[in-house]
């Protein structure tokens, strides 16, 4: 109790912002709707799940602070329930539709928000072509004139397929077996994957399969699962790619030589992932050098990448949010465990986190040291 206490003490300090939410049910899936409304859905098992577009409380919506605001919570703007645990979640830009992927993963659903009133509704179910037990498609979105929906288990089931016809418009037509942790369309034309085993791979759907790739690395250099994320359009020039393994260690590559990475560090995580399937690590998308990281335990790190050099040296972050650990609602024994964030799209510390005790944090830190 007294670390809790000494906690909420201290977050006077070290938060500009900060506000807490319970859901009905744990969520991994956050994805924006503009910079004011959020998608999260329940992965639960044995129940319904819930899919919830949720308003920000609007002090987080305004672009200077203006006071106090009566309404500093949530707000639920649409919902519906999936039979199924939702462990992806994407919104096509510029439309009302959503894709979610699950398991069983014998296919992906489609959704859309009502436009005249606050449903959410399945519509259509797009079949992938090979169920793999335990295993489930990454989904990635293409925002064209018609929106394909880009997903794959495996390389080798790796395909675009149409939202409007269901028709395939890209297979990568390779046998290859290794399984697939995350996908990112990058522009019209380009996508990245990354592999558990942390190959990737930059890929021109203009041509036949020949992604510019980096190989999973050696035994030696951290193991484990891996997951990756690709730098915005835009951004500062720099690495572009992070990498990071279930075991803390974390790459960073420049998109045009994928074989040699700028720097390698190991992060400051006292264990393993628990559970790799939550393993994540995302650019800032405002402030320049700075990435995030969760998964691991009950935190969100912050680091500033700028003065990273080759050297394989343990680095410390610029920030950490503690707040899943110590406003544990249900005050369980069990520490909570991250298993997503994001950040906000344009509020430069502005980040949201949810944890496997159905919480959700929109929490904005204050700059006390470093360039972030």
């Amino acid at each position: 109790m007294e670390a809790s206490e000494d906690w909420l003490v201290e977050s006077l300090r070290l938060y500009q912002d900060f506000h807490a939410f319970d859901l009905s049910g744990a969520t991994r899936v956050l994805e924006w709707r503009g910079d004011k409304g959020v998608f999260v859905a329940g992965y639960g098992s044995l129940k319904k799940n819930e899919i919830l577009h949720l308003m920000l409380p609007l002090r987080l919506s305004v672009k200077e602070n203006q006071g106090l605001f009566p309404e500093r919570d949530f707000k639920v703007r649409h919902g519906g329930f999936s039979d199924k645990p939702i462990f992806d979640l994407k919104h096509v830009p510029k439309t009302r539709l959503l894709v979610t992927s699950g398991l069983p993963a014998c296919s992906l659903q489609v959704w859309q928000v009502a436009e005249e009133s606050d449903v959410i509704k399945a519509i259509s179910t797009i079949d992938v072509p090979e169920e793999e037990g335990s295993f489930w498609p990454r989904v990635a979105v293409f925002s064209l004139m018609t929106p394909g929906v880009l997903h794959g288990t495996r390389l080798r089931s790796l395909r675009i397929t149409d939202l409007e016809s269901q028709k395939t418009t890209y297979t990568s037509g390779v046998g290859d077996s290794e399984v697939l942790s995350s996908l990112q369309v990058l522009s019209a034309d380009t996508f990245a994957f990354c592999c558990t085993s942390g190959r990737l791979g930059l890929v021109d759907i203009r041509q036949k399969w020949a992604p510019s790739e980096k190989l999973s690395p050696s035994a030696g250099s951290g193991g484990g699962r891996w997951c990756a994320e690709v730098k915005g359009g835009g951004q500062n020039p720099g690495p572009s790619i992070a990498s990071l393994s279930s075991n803390g260690q974390l790459c960073l590559l420049d998109s045009r030589d994928l074989y040699h990475p700028v720097s390698s560090v190991q992060c400051s995580v006292s264990t393993p992932s628990l559970d790799p399937e939550l393993l994540r690590v995302t650019w800032a998308p405002v402030l320049d050098n700075c990435l995030a990281i969760s998964g691991f335990d009950g935190t969100v790190q912050v680091y500033d990448v700028t003065s990273w050099d080759r050297v394989e040296s343990q680095v410390e972050p610029l920030f950490i949010h503690r707040g899943h650990i110590f406003l544990n609602a249900n005050e369980q024994d069990t520490i909570p465990l991250v298993t997503t964030h994001i950040w906000h799209p344009c509020k430069a510390r502005t980040l949201l986190s949810a944890a496997d005790d159905a919480s959700l944090h929109v929490w904005d830190w204050v700059e006390l040291r470093g360039s972030c």
